[in-house]
């Protein structure tokens, strides 16, 4: 039984590399959208769908560290071997956990007809809210190709938005990506900070530019405001993106 699992695995990695030649590197980030899907084993009570969701669910819970295809398979009681059907590379479940959290990203139902600053600052709000319900997501979501389709229709969305403002060509892209990546790098910078004591490290900061002022005079003076809450901080710098995003459109 050992070595028939040990032969499954192995045939089922060379089917993987087969079929993701030209398209890729197998656990690549993001060759799991580019691969062609292969031929998933029926297995009781197994799909790529629990998997997902248990990876997420992990995820959550001790980061991306704390993940990898043995413990999924423990989750689900499963055997590892029987993963590697469904998902190959623990590459593959990192792009399609991330991908699922995208999914909680709300938009109007009727955001094509929407203001279009409406529709950027409503998708700002709601990436960031889920980057912060997922932590682990604000790093992979600046490292890995956001090239799932529930990425993809939140990307759609914000380009068709930005489209309608008069944004075109290179500009169009530039602007897409300043307002994601103002996004998953505040939710990123939060998430590092909830990872020890907030409190006492911005204690700690505030006792190291206050005892060296002389070096940090602009941050001594404004301390309070440097240390401010994020929530406020993200608004103000969410506004001032779309307010300059609107005037550039203007003298186009």
């Amino acid at each position: 039984m050992v070595e028939k699992a040990k032969d499954d695995a192995n045939n089922n990695q060379a089917t993987g590399e087969e079929r993701g030649k030209g398209r890729g590197r197998d656990g690549a980030p993001g060759a799991v959208w580019f691969r062609e899907p292969q031929r998933r084993r029926r297995s009781p009570g197994l799909s790529r769908e629990r998997i997902v969701a248990t990876a997420v669910d992990r995820l959550d819970r001790e980061g991306v560290d704390g993940l990898s295809l043995r413990k999924i398979a423990g989750d689900l009681d499963a055997h590892a071997t029987s993963l590697y059907w469904h998902v190959p590379t623990k590459g593959d479940v990192l792009d399609l956990a991330l991908d699922e959290v995208f999914a909680e990203i709300s938009l109007p139902a009727d955001h094509r007809a929407r203001d279009w600053r409406d529709v950027v600052l409503v998708y700002m709000r709601e990436l960031r809210a889920m980057l912060l319900r997922h932590p682990w997501a604000a790093s992979l979501a600046g490292t890995r190709p956001l090239a799932g389709p529930h990425a993809l229709e939140r990307s759609e969305a914000v380009y068709a938005a930005l489209t309608r403002a008069g944004f075109t060509g290179p500009t169009l892209a530039a602007t897409a990506a300043a307002v994601s990546n103002l996004v998953i790098a505040t939710a990123a910078t939060q998430a590092a900070w909830a990872e020890r004591s907030e409190v006492g490290s911005r204690d700690a900061l505030r006792g190291l530019v206050t005892d060296r002022q002389e070096l940090y005079p602009t941050l001594a003076a404004h301390l309070e405001d440097f240390l401010g809450d994020w929530d406020t901080q993200f608004e103000i710098a969410a506004q001032t993106l779309v307010q300059g995003l609107a005037a550039q459109r203007t003298e186009q």
